[in-house]
């Protein structure tokens, strides 16, 4: 039957008395009200922006001690004082240097066994289950053990990050591996890709998101790491002068290490989720 003749049998006072709104389909608006919306711009920093307007407008109105908690204005003019002497940017260099390597030591051992682990049950068997005992034992508390071994120099330091940054990077590509649809494999098979072949075409694009997952992690753990054995007979980091400040109730120096100390954190997490999205952009998520 025609669309006219539908027309000319339907009641006039029937369509108007069906709004437009009804009409709609539900499936387009239960998307609308479900989907998250563009990024916020510069979202990252809101925040940050946020606590540091709380703790200005806390020590202007007097909530705050200002020797227990100085004014944000007064951390600001520590900093300067400390740039101008060249004892932060001394400082931050050591820092740096310490938790870049003790990245890429952690990187490159919980990647290798991770592979290991994730490509041969046998290696499973053997790799898994120290790793797990040592998740459950925190690095720091290796300190003195490491000390003994180490010495208290730079090696001791370096070991420490390295061993809190291998286990998230282990835990998330060892998942990722573990979680690559089969039908990859299969495929693989089919196409008889060798071993090599499909190492790279199959394993690595599969393992991907988790090892950046891991990397997010091994960052934040790197710099809690760092935190810690910088003030353990060290002569030079950030958390050396940190510790030097106590010594002197220079609460001020203490907060310009705190703030130096998740500004890089910060910095390091926005530099891997940038590196996420753009490896990743052919995923499609709420994210983006």
């Amino acid at each position: 039957m025609s669309a006219t003749v539908l027309d000319q049998q339907t009641p006039p006072t029937t369509k108007r008395a069906v709004p437009a709104a009804l009409r709609r389909p539900a499936r387009r608006r239960t998307r609308g009200r479900l989907a998250p919306g563009r990024p916020v711009p510069y979202g990252w920093a809101l925040g940050p922006l946020l606590l540091l307007a709380l703790w200005a407008a806390g020590s202007a109105a007097g909530l705050f001690d200002a020797r227990s908690l100085p004014a944000p204005w007064t951390t600001a003019a520590t900093a300067g004082d400390l740039i101008a002497d060249g004892r932060l940017q001394s400082h931050l260099a050591t820092s740096a240097q310490r938790a870049v390597l003790g990245l890429l030591f952690g990187i490159a051992a919980g990647l290798l066994l991770a592979l290991v682990s994730g490509l041969s049950r046998i290696g499973e068997a053997v790799i898994d289950g120290p790793v797990q005992i040592k998740r459950a034992i925190p690095s720091l508390a290796l300190i003195p053990l490491l000390i003994l071994w180490f010495g208290i120099g730079e090696t001791m330091k370096v070991v420490t990050i390295a061993l809190g940054v291998f286990v998230p990077i282990y835990i998330h590509t060892h998942n990722g591996l573990r979680t690559i649809d089969s039908r990859y494999v299969e495929l693989a098979e089919t196409v008889r890709l060798g071993r090599l072949g499909f190492v790279r075409h199959v394993v690595l694009p599969g393992a991907l998101p988790g090892f950046l997952l891991g990397m997010r992690f091994a960052v934040t753990a790197a710099w809690l790491s760092l935190v810690v054995v910088e003030q353990v007979n060290a002569t030079s980091g950030i958390g050396y002068m940190m510790e030097l400040a106590r010594t002197y109730g220079q609460t001020d120096v203490i907060l310009v290490g705190l703030v130096v100390y998740g500004l890089l954190g910060l910095l390091s997490d926005g530099l891997v989720r940038l590196v996420e999205r753009r490896t990743l952009s052919w995923r499609r998520t709420l994210a983006a």
